[in-house]
């Protein structure tokens, strides 16, 4: 298989075109002539993910995150994005991200963990030019349930360590409005869209003031919300390429710790 292919299934479902400008979502090593025959799903490429690769045999890693974001002027494995990078090269493995074109692209990130809740009636929050496009979702639980009880069923279901949140502001959550990883930008349309509580991540001190006595505002954790990309990127290639193996990461965690008393 040929890493264009396998390109451009993940792109038949998420293309380039969808990502933010500041993005760097796509091939970032490797090549798209190199043949590829067997890929490794993560939301990071670490030193971890890498080893696990080399030792199940896969020469792709797809990832969630892009490696490299921001523009690097040496690679001399002073930092684990160099020496990540390095060694894919001299293994031969190709790195390929899809970041902000599957946040933003229908059914993506935002639309998964709602369907995973169980949300009915999900629309866009926050439109894109591209029709069905856009960040954030917000949907309706069948029937409503108490704010405590749906707090703690998010905890469980995404393995979340500790929700932090505004003040309990509504006794009961119907409406859910989410925006996978860092969301502090939709708070206002959040709280515009009439939703209970708003599921988000990498919430500031100030952000949690901003309810204004309307909305819960929560945050999940950035990895929480955004594990599911392994799982769609999964989706998308057994669909497209059920003949190429894909393997789901058992190496990817959360790069943030709980201390707890």
């Amino acid at each position: 298989m040929k890493v264009r292919d396998i390109a451009a299934a993940i792109e038949s479902f998420a293309p380039l075109s969808l990502q933010e400008s500041y993005d760097n979502a796509g091939l970032i090593v490797g090549r798209m002539d190199d043949d590829v025959h067997k890929a490794l799903l993560a939301v990071d490429v670490t030193e971890e993910v890498i080893a696990e690769a080399v030792a199940e045999g896969c020469d792709m890693i797809i990832t969630h995150h892009p490696i490299i974001f921001h523009a690097m002027k040496r690679f001399n494995s002073a930092s684990q994005t160099e020496r990540c990078v390095e060694e894919a090269i001299r293994r031969g493995i190709v790195l390929y991200a899809a970041h902000t074109n599957l946040d933003s692209t229908p059914d993506g990130m935002s639309w998964r963990v709602a369907q995973m809740l169980g949300l009915e009636n999900i629309a866009v929050m926050q439109p894109t030019n591209t029709e069905g496009a856009g960040f954030g979702v917000v949907g309706e639980l069948a029937e409503a349930m108490p704010s405590a009880d749906f707090m703690r069923r998010v905890m469980e279901l995404f393995d979340v360590k500790a929700l932090r949140h505004s003040d309990v502001v509504k006794a009961e959550i119907r409406k859910v409005a989410i925006c996978t990883g860092s969301g502090g930008s939709l708070i206002d349309d959040a709280r515009k869209s009439g939703a209970d509580i708003y599921l988000t991540a990498d919430l500031r001190y100030n952000d949690f003031m901003r309810h204004e006595n309307a909305i819960i505002l929560a945050d999940m954790g950035h990895f929480e919300s955004e594990y599911c990309a392994i799982q769609i990127l999964f989706d998308i290639l057994s669909k497209k390429i059920p003949i190429f193996a894909v393997r789901k990461s058992v190496c990817s965690r959360n790069p943030v710790n709980y201390t707890v008393r």
